[in-house]
């Protein structure tokens, strides 16, 4: 049995408390055990602040990109085997696992290409300079530079690899050490990456931490230097924000929590047209890519009254071609849930909204004798405006079709009964009705997706975190924010205000060197 082990204070340990087994969730048959404890966790903050810290911060961008350039690349070339780590851990099909894969180093080379055009500077402008006196002589300039303590990243089990890996880029470009906890349930393929980096030789000692288990009382060794990145439940989430430690230390702490996504079909568009195609194809992804298993998956769908008829048969259909099954076979599509926990939270939520709604396909009843499996589950809601469709998120392959009167005004408002949210996905030709929504989402939403005709041939579906774009969201959301480009980087580093000669301070806002408000 492999027992996973924490990569910390630039050795190997095994932890010493009681072992978590680790199930493959096709076959339930044990794949590895994970022990907490074996370490001392304030000493592993003091390792992070007093070595890899300051290595990083005596880089320049460039050099820090070129890191993470090497990341990207030792990560691809044992492409092959993670897939196979991730189909047996996390029960994924091929083409789920690329996508983690292919989302860690794809985040990584995009953040190692910016490094490279921000040259040899350390210190990143914020905006333009401005005149303070009567003269050019007396100026100011805001900039961004590295803070000084480590960034603990509480990262989820859906995505092992491309959650760890979008925090790790933006906190090593911007010169912060890491500390990386998986999600428990899919650590197996989270410590072979954390390995894969180690080994890689790439990052100065002390920059890379990773913790197998359990982070026992580290949060109460945090200082207001620290930060830390979570992604997961709302529950565990409030627990981070009240930590006593936290609050009276002011750490630093970016959430990014549930999620009701929306797609939302506007009456304009027609059946034959490609936004309807596009319509009814990126619903289906997203409730079976991963299995549902995704934060920016489609909880809630938006239909017109009048259309939910035929949006319903057409989505029956298009769920019925996906194949489920054991993802080791290559005609399966989609895979079970990750774990023992999640199989019985889904099908307990399922339940829950089918008291409320009709249940058009799928359902709460195990698929298979063995395995976590539960199909794709397309319910209707008997009325649209019920708290618990906008209150109860089932995070797995589920969505809940909400017929309502088509205006961009009622919408937004169903919309907005949830919260606050990752991404909302609205389909029209509409000008005026998209500009009207786009007014009543976005200050919901961190991410709003809006598709028509003219752009439907191009685009990547809404479910996909970009790096150029932000990702995070207000509210039930978690009031977060992670990439955006050089955006990412302004939660590790600190913003001042640098008021004296205009000529070295200018200097700081020379071409090249960005934004990152």
């Amino acid at each position: 049995m492999h027992t996973l082990e924490s990569l910390v204070l630039g050795k190997s340990i095994r932890g010493s408390d009681a072992p978590v087994l680790l199930l493959n969730p096709t076959t339930e048959e044990p794949l590895a055990e994970v022990r907490s404890g074996g370490f001392d966790p304030k000493a592993v903050i003091e390792y992070a602040r007093a070595k890899g810290g300051p290595a990083l911060r005596q880089m320049n961008f460039a050099q820090r990109g070129a890191i993470l350039k090497a990341l990207s690349t030792a990560i691809h070339r044992e492409r092959e085997a993670l897939i196979e780590v991730s189909i047996q851990n996390a029960g994924t099909p091929r083409g789920d696992a690329k996508f983690d894969i292919d989302g860690a180093t794809g985040t990584l080379a995009y953040y190692a290409a910016l490094g490279e055009s921000l040259g040899e500077r350390r210190i990143l402008a914020d905006g333009e300079g401005v005149q303070l006196g009567r003269t050019a002589r007396f100026w100011g300039q805001h900039v961004l530079v590295p803070r000084l303590g480590a960034a603990v990243h509480i990262n989820a089990f859906n995505f092992p690899a491309w959650n760890m890996m979008e925090k790790a880029a933006c906190a090593l470009l911007a010169g912060a050490p890491v500390i990386e906890k998986p999600g428990t349930a899919t650590a197996l393929l989270a410590e072979r990456i954390a390995r894969i980096v180690i080994e890689s030789g790439a990052l100065p000692e002390g920059a890379w931490q990773f913790i197998a288990g359990s982070l026992g009382n580290l949060v109460e060794h945090l200082d207001a230097q620290d930060s830390i990145a979570f992604t997961g439940s709302s529950r565990t989430a409030a627990i981070l924000r009240g930590h006593p430690n936290v609050v009276r230390s002011n750490v630093r702490i970016n959430l990014e929590a549930d999620s009701l996504n929306a797609a939302i079909l506007a009456p304009d568009v027609e059946t034959s047209s490609e936004t309807y195609a596009l319509f009814i194809a990126n619903v289906a992804l997203d409730m079976t890519q991963k299995s549902g298993q995704k934060c920016t998956a489609v909880r809630r769908v938006l239909v017109p009254k009048d259309r939910a008829a035929e949006v319903r048969a057409d989505l029956i259909s298009a769920l019925g071609k996906v194949k489920l099954g054991d993802p080791t076979i290559a005609e399966n599509r989609m895979g079970p849930l990750a774990s023992k926990s999640q199989f019985d939270e889904v099908r307990n939520g399922i339940k829950k909204l089918a008291a409320a709604a009709q249940v058009a396909c799928g359902g709460p009843e195990r698929v298979g004798e063995r395995g976590y499996f539960v199909a794709p589950t397309l319910l209707e809601a008997r009325d649209s405006n019920a708290d618990l469709f906008h209150a109860d998120e089932v995070f797995g392959p589920a969505a809940t079709l909400l017929p309502y009167g088509g205006t961009a005004a009622e919408a937004s408002a169903l919309v907005a009964r949830g919260g606050g949210g990752l991404i909302a996905s609205a389909y029209s030709n509409d000008g005026p009705w998209v500009e009207e929504i786009v007014m009543g989402l976005a200050p919901w939403h961190g991410r709003l997706w809006l598709a028509s005709d003219r752009m439907a041939e191009q685009s990547l579906p809404p479910g996909m975190v970009l790096p150029a774009s932000i990702h995070g969201g207000p509210g039930r959301a978690g009031g977060g924010e992670e990439l955006g480009g050089l955006r990412g980087l302004a939660f590790y580093q600190q913003r001042t205000a640098l008021q004296g000669f205009k000529t070295p301070l200018a200097a700081y806002a020379a071409p090249g060197t960005g934004a990152a408000s």
